[in-house]
């Protein structure tokens, strides 16, 4: 086996078919059949069923994706490594990320990181749970993962650094903004409002029905699972929503209120990386991160103030 099988099984696998792959590629279809037939006869197993003219990973071939990254990722390092005598000048960093996280600090760090390192490409793809973002990390499908759980997130194996506490907000809808001058609400105070709420599983889905199930007479009038959504549906008067603080910059940008929500509950945000193995990009941007870490106050502290 050598490593441009690996990189023709992983084109097809990213590029969804061998038609498209070959184009990226830039080789001959058959050229690229051919090469994956004679990866199937090494391993002895075959990496794709074919279904008319669809290619579809076998169980095989869904094992070998993270192994094959790795390999990849682990030649990409080696190359690095002596480009790194004169400085990252390359490379690729595979990045994944939580909506929110991926807002703030994710938009900080990268505009600080390709300010450092302009020649470096970041590839950031999307999860929606903390454990997808763990398990992308522990397969190697990425190097760096992005998190945010109601908790601080702990994991064998796996680097986490914590970043910061996003408080819980309400981006106001426009159409219905009965609330008081202020910048704080109860939750008492979304009584007889309309909202706009996230998929349950969320630490925001979470908030709301809590304070449904203590007696709040709101109303869930949409559930949205793309959180891209959100802040055109607020906009349009649809209702108010549930969010992280680091959306209010994006919503104050479009004029839009928002309003921390008392008690307060927090979206706790963490980078995780493999322990060893990293690409010089990776720890560049480790680097970057540990410079966005939002330090909390001291409990004594805090309790003499």
């Amino acid at each position: 086996m050598d490593t441009r099988k690996l990189k023709y099984f992983l084109a097809v696998v990213d590029h969804d078919g061998f038609n498209r792959a070959a184009e990226h590629l830039l080789i001959a279809q058959p050229s690229l059949s051919q090469t994956i037939a004679s990866l199937e006869k090494d391993l002895g197993v075959p990496l794709f069923h074919r279904i008319g003219r669809r290619a579809v990973l076998s169980e095989a071939g869904k094992e070998l994706v993270g192994p094959a990254r790795l390999v990849m990722r682990d030649l990409d390092a080696a190359q690095s490594a002596v480009q790194a005598l004169r400085g990252l000048r390359s490379g690729r960093l595979d990045i994944i990320t939580m909506p929110s996280p991926g807002i703030e600090p994710l938009t900080s760090m990268t505009a600080e990181f390709t300010r450092l390192h302009p020649e470096v490409r970041l590839n950031v793809s999307a999860a929606f749970t903390p454990e997808e973002v763990v398990e992308s990390v522990r397969s190697g499908s990425t190097e760096i993962g992005l998190a945010g759980s109601s908790s601080p997130i702990r994991v064998p194996g796996v680097n986490v650094l914590d970043l910061e506490r996003q408080p819980l907000i309400l981006i106001v809808n426009p159409h219905a903004d009965t609330f008081s001058a202020g910048t704080t609400i109860q939750r008492e105070d979304l009584d007889g409002h309309r909202l706009i709420a996230s998929q349950r599983g969320s630490l925001m889905r979470w908030l709301v029905d809590d304070a449904l199930a203590h007696g709040v007479k709101a109303e869930i009038v949409v559930e949205v699972a793309h959180r891209t959504s959100i802040l055109p549906l607020v906009l349009a008067g649809v209702g108010h929503a549930v969010m992280p603080s680091s959306w209010a910059p994006t919503a104050h940008k479009a004029g839009l209120r928002t309003l921390q929500i008392e008690p307060v509950s927090h979206l706790d945000v963490a980078i995780l990386s493999r322990k060893d193995g990293l690409t010089p990009a990776a720890r560049a941007f480790l680097k970057v991160a540990e410079l966005h870490v939002v330090k909390e106050p001291d409990a004594d502290q805090s309790l003499e103030r």
